[in-house]
């Protein structure tokens, strides 16, 4: 079987249904820009923040490189909390020292389970600390009391998580302006490329019917012209077939939004993204076992979310992603740890990082991909079930 898509796919459909989502956005929000990613905006919210250089940040132990290395770009220092079995802080865990000294604290609404801030918005008025609440798994929801986006000084988001764009991230607050961010514009190469990567990986993946043709020819007129310029140079000078770019890239982060994105993000209805995603977790959560081998760490999901992953605790995680990734499946796994990140007692983080599986559960997906998907980790995990009983 052709892998499923991993990110959300353009397709003539995706242009039909009602505008309103149904539930708060963080793109509601009265004060916003765009930016390239996710990891940008959260750059950015620093920078707009004035912190001192070396002022510490908090930043949750269970993390991706992205939720990091914007700290570290800013020039700040990035101090690790403990996270409860829910994701949220713990937040009599960090030293009465660290939180008067602390400049902000990131908080995600992690696999897009929002859930209230309000204690952790209590924390940050008493110690007067900036609560940036990370939203790139969670563009729609209800956070308890407030709508996503609100509990936040600033709040950021990743589109290409939600949206079939090729990248874009969004800075926004409910209370503070925020200025323009003096981010360059990209080359009209640049604006091209984007533009046709959409189109291409959606007819790669059957969409967009009717520009299949087209699409292919622009693809072997590139791999010529490719291989016709490289032909010209030295030895020394070609691809090496490696890769300098790493998940926690930050090279782009003062660049702006492609055009593409931003007519994407303008037009496209939203209704059918929030059902679809909320239909494909909850197929997820009722065909896949709770046992001791595997288990949904949330099986149920509230009436103000629209989740990005589905996360599945699985004993024998090693084995079972490394297959799942080979069968085409779409999931991911958080398990690349920042250098220096503590061990905390109680903390949910390290047993995350070991066993949690995020299945993916975009619009993209249809009903038939999620059914394989379920019957391909049951197989997968059951492979293993006698050694995990035992």
């Amino acid at each position: 079987m052709t892998a499923l898509p991993r990110r959300p796919i353009l397709d003539w459909p995706s242009f039909v249904g009602t505008r309103s989502a149904g539930m708060p956005s963080v793109a509601d929000l009265p004060h916003k820009r765009m930016t390239t990613s996710g990891r940008a905006a959260i750059f950015q919210a620093l920078r707009l923040a004035g912190l001192a250089p070396g002022t510490p940040v908090l930043v949750p132990t269970y993390h991706c490189p992205t939720m990091v290395a914007p700290a570290v770009l800013a020039g700040l220092r990035p101090v690790f909390y403990a996270l409860d079995g829910n994701g949220l802080p713990v937040l009599d865990t960090i030293p009465a020292g660290l939180a008067r000294e602390a400049g902000a604290i990131l908080v995600p609404h992690l696999f897009g389970i929002v859930r209230s801030l309000a204690e952790v918005r209590q924390w940050c008025d008493r110690t007067d600390t900036l609560l940036i609440e990370d939203c790139a798994h969670a563009y729609y929801g209800m956070a308890g009391e407030r709508p996503v986006g609100h509990w936040g000084d600033y709040a950021t988001a990743s589109l290409s998580k939600f949206l079939p764009v090729p990248e874009g991230g969004l800075l926004a607050s409910a209370h503070r302006p925020v200025p323009p961010l003096g981010l360059h514009a990209q080359s009209p190469v640049a604006q091209l490329k984007g533009l046709f990567d959409v189109l291409h990986f959606a007819t790669d993946h059957g969409c967009l019917k009717g520009l299949r043709t087209l699409v292919g020819t622009t693809v072997r007129w590139r791999r010529h012209a490719s291989a016709a310029a490289s032909s010209t140079l030295p030895r020394s000078v070609g691809q090496t077939g490696t890769s300098t770019s790493t998940e926690a890239d930050m090279s782009r982060h003062a660049a702006a939004p492609l055009a593409v994105t931003r007519a994407l993000h303008g037009v496209l209805p939203r209704r059918q993204i929030v059902d679809a995603r909320r239909a494909n977790y909850l197929a997820l959560a009722a065909g896949l076992d709770s046992g001791a081998c595997a288990r949904p760490l949330f099986p149920s999901l509230g009436a103000g979310a629209a989740p990005y992953a589905f996360p599945y605790w699985v004993s024998d995680a090693d084995r079972v992603y490394a297959e799942l990734r080979d069968a085409g499946a779409p999931v991911f796994r958080w398990d690349r740890i920042w250098p220096g990140t503590p061990v905390i007692p109680g903390d949910s983080a390290p047993d995350w990082h070991e066993h949690l599986i995020q299945v993916l559960c975009h619009q993209a997906l249809r009903p038939d991909d999620i059914t394989w998907t379920i019957a391909t980790i049951r197989r997968i995990v059951n492979a293993s079930a006698d050694a995990c009983h035992s």
